[in-house]
């Protein structure tokens, strides 16, 4: 029999808290096998909610407090105050080998704040970075940074792209990701000096376990032309932000139009299936689950407004990296990264040596 895989719960963030957490931990009970759940929060509001959700009941352990995170607080007090309660636990809970990893739909700055502070960050790795499952023409594509770093340099731009490889081969299954640069064109000479950098050093490092196919443009995230798409923080946030609203948008018109009239109503009726399977893959609550990369442990932001079933794929996420050799795979390339650049250094000095000894 395998060891059972532990997770652990901040149940009290997000906007809705315990009657959305409890019953995304009944539906990750019935599908995922040999898992059990450390569940942090209000042990009357929780013990209220398991009372309806026997499968889930079954594999939780409560951990009671009565402190929380609010959704709009600042990171800097949260790290202050932020001791003790559900966010806080649920984290300190991977640190302490209670659980092999930590899911909350609680303040993003506050879970990148305390995560980092507890868990810190993994050797060699700068910064972490929130990566987003994204649907395409061709299946998924893993998009990082999302949002936990405003500007990111030539360096941390290929930190993202291991870490993003080894995350798209962890959750989606891809054997050799592959993987690409957002630029505004496909051209080398395009593009700010960080990332012609990177993509200078991506090319020439071939020994990675990715396949690197150079720059990618906004319009290929869809498209799906790569299973990997690295940005920084800022670019891709606004490109999230951008696709989630579009996505809103076009659904709000195929309603309208498909309620304008009766004859419209009865086309809508006629093509109901086709509608439902293209709802169903644009529902964002399918891919729910950003984690947090680069952290000495493996923590999962799920999106704060996510209902029962958008929380359990965030648990899916956690359940998968946690039995992945996702850290590992990371190590390795890292490893292979500082070895190539330890190398050209050599053959810089050497070549330094031999040019002044001519001169002399």
């Amino acid at each position: 029999m395998p060891k059972p895989v532990v997770i652990s719960i901040d149940a009290m963030g997000g906007d809705h808290g315990p009657p959305v957490v409890v019953p995304a931990l009944e539906i990750a009970a019935k599908t995922l096998p040999d898992v059990r759940f450390l569940v942090h929060g209000d042990e009357a509001a929780l013990n209220a909610e398991l009372a309806r959700a026997p499968a889930a009941r079954a594999v939780c352990t409560v951990v009671h407090t009565d402190k929380s995170i609010a959704m709009d607080e600042k990171p800097a007090q949260a790290m202050r105050r932020g001791k003790g309660s559900s966010l806080w636990n649920a984290v300190e809970a991977i640190r302490s080998g209670q659980a092999a990893a930590c899911v909350s739909a609680g303040n993003t700055g506050a879970l990148m704040a305390i995560s980092k502070l507890i868990l810190r960050m993994s050797a060699d790795l700068e910064r972490p970075a929130i990566v987003a499952s994204w649907p395409t023409m061709k299946g998924i594509s893993a998009v990082l940074d999302v949002g936990a770093n405003v500007e990111s340099d030539a360096d941390q731009l290929v930190e993202f792209a291991i870490m993003g490889a080894a995350f798209h081969h962890a959750v989606h299954g891809s054997t050799r990701p592959t993987v690409g640069l957002l630029n505004v064109g496909s051209e080398e000479q395009k593009g700010h000096e960080e990332v012609r950098e990177a993509h200078r050093i991506l090319q020439d490092s071939p020994h990675f376990d990715f396949d690197y196919r150079g720059f990618v443009e906004g319009t290929d995230i869809a498209y799906g032309t790569v299973d990997v798409v690295v940005t920084d923080g800022f670019t891709g946030n606004v490109a999230l932000k951008t696709a989630e609203g579009l996505a809103r948008f076009f659904g709000n018109e195929i309603k309208q139009t498909l309620t304008a009239g009766p004859l419209a109503m009865l086309g809508a009726l006629i093509a109901s299936g086709s509608l439902k399977k293209m709802k169903q893959r644009l529902d964002p609550g399918r891919v729910n689950g950003g984690p947090l990369l680069g952290l000495n442990g493996i923590v999962v932001k799920s999106h704060g407004g996510a209902d029962a079933n958008g929380f359990a794929s965030a648990v899916r996420v956690a359940v998968d990296l946690a039995r992945s050799d996702f850290t590992a795979e990371i190590d390795r390339n890292l490893k292979r990264l500082t070895a190539e650049k330890d190398q050209a250094a050599k053959d810089d000095g050497a070549d330094g040596a031999e040019t002044q000894g001519a001169d002399e």
